[in-house]
């Protein structure tokens, strides 16, 4: 009996994303084994101040974001996916250990720059793959999926990192060098990923496709947006927690909690956006983002932001397997790679102007209004989501055509 449930509630996947799941997991365990000690890096080894903090986290978020919008229109026009998603790969495998070489902080926005280049890149022909590899009554499972393996790495990288730091006592500077490895295991696992072959014609001219996408989905984006404009970097959660008392490897811990989390809670939301409807879920993220940023601006008990943390990993987990798959909900199969990509675009555009802006508000009037400013623009994020976004999704058939 057992057995038959746990079936039912893994059908409908099938063996591509399974190994994009995979391959998920170890291109974060490569990413997140930097990303807890990336702000500090900056601020105590390279002498850095925090609004340099958010221009390089800012940048790098919109640089992945942008990316995939062309990456992903480009891969519907030349409908292929896993060449560009295995360049997109081998560029930010190779981005990492430029980070550890570089003796200014310009040195690591330009390494960071490469690492999430090639995230762009590789992320929309990636999430494109995975939708077509399952009907659409099974595809927030299918992303669900590959939100564990992604979450799982975010989980597992950072604790490689406590364990390289403290127990081997390896530099800091040597765990960016280290990071290449998984990152390259993961350019290997797309090898084996079977891509369908296009029953679209290839379209060569250069044309980004936005006029193909209905209205419905342009609303979906401008609630995202409106949302985005709070939601500045991850950066300033973790530099908040180590300017409160807590150690390097402590915050470390409480950040890779966030991030299993994050994995525990990403193919449940899939499977119950399947069922009940995307938009009612990405409700409840937005509204758990409200609660965990007012938490940070209202607490400095490390506990408690432990707590918090882990309250922001349900977020985590709910709006980036329910958010990807309502975006591709909205369009053809042929356009599921500049839909997702977009949908990224927008989100990397305003984070990065939400992390400029929380830079400046951390310098210079407080790091609690950092907080109190995300907090405000979640509830507009609720908001919009009620207003702007259908309960349930009708595709425009004119985008087919």
């Amino acid at each position: 009996m057992a057995a038959a449930t746990t079936h039912r509630y893994f059908a409908g996947l099938s063996r591509n994303t399974f190994l994009l799941a995979v391959t998920s997991l170890f291109a974060d365990i490569s990413t997140e084994m930097l990303v807890p000690i990336l702000p500090i890096f900056l601020t105590q080894t390279l002498k850095a101040s925090g609004s340099v903090v958010g221009l390089v986290e800012g940048i790098a978020g919109a640089t992945q974001n942008i990316t995939q919008g062309f990456s992903g229109s480009l891969s519907d026009k030349l409908q292929r996916r896993k060449p560009i998603a295995l360049v997109g790969y081998l560029l930010a495998a190779i981005g990492k250990p430029l980070m550890g070489v570089a003796t200014i902080w310009q040195g690591v926005l330009a390494g960071r720059f490469i690492d999430r280049f090639g995230a762009g890149t590789r992320s929309a022909p990636r999430d494109a793959l995975i939708a077509s590899s399952v009907d659409a009554a099974n595809r927030g499972r299918a992303f669900g999926l590959e939100g564990v393996g992604d979450n799982a790495g975010a989980f597992l990288g950072p604790l490689l990192a406590v364990l390289l730091l403290t127990v081997c006592q390896l530099p800091i500077r040597l765990l960016f060098y280290l990071a290449v490895i998984p990152g390259l295991l993961a350019f290997l696992m797309v090898l084996f990923v079977h891509e369908r072959p296009s029953k679209v014609a290839v379209n060569l001219k250069i044309d980004v496709g936005l006029r193909r996408f209905p209205m419905t989905y342009w609303k979906y984006l401008l609630a995202t947006a409106l949302f985005g404009i709070g939601n500045s970097s991850n950066a300033f959660l973790i530099l908040q927690t180590k300017n409160i008392g807590a150690s390097l490897t402590t915050t470390i811990l409480i950040y890779a909690g966030f991030n299993l989390v994050a994995a525990l809670i990403s193919y449940p939301a899939g499977f119950w956006s399947d069922r009940f409807g995307r938009r009612t879920l990405l409700v409840v993220a937005t509204a758990i983002f409200f609660v965990t940023y007012l938490g940070f601006a209202l607490t400095r008990n490390v506990a408690f932001i432990g707590v918090l943390f882990a309250l922001y990993g349900l977020y985590q987990g709910i709006f980036r397997s329910v958010g990807k798959a309502l975006a591709s909900d909205y369009v053809p199969e042929s356009l599921h790679a500049g839909a997702i990509g977009w949908y990224n675009t927008t989100i990397g555009v305003f984070g990065l102007m939400a992390s400029l802006l929380a830079g400046w508000l951390w310098d210079r009037v407080g790091h609690r209004s950092v907080f109190l400013f995300g907090a405000v623009f979640a509830v507009v994020g609720v908001i919009a989501i009620l207003v702007l976004i259908p309960a349930k999704v009708t595709r425009d058939r004119t985008a087919e055509r």
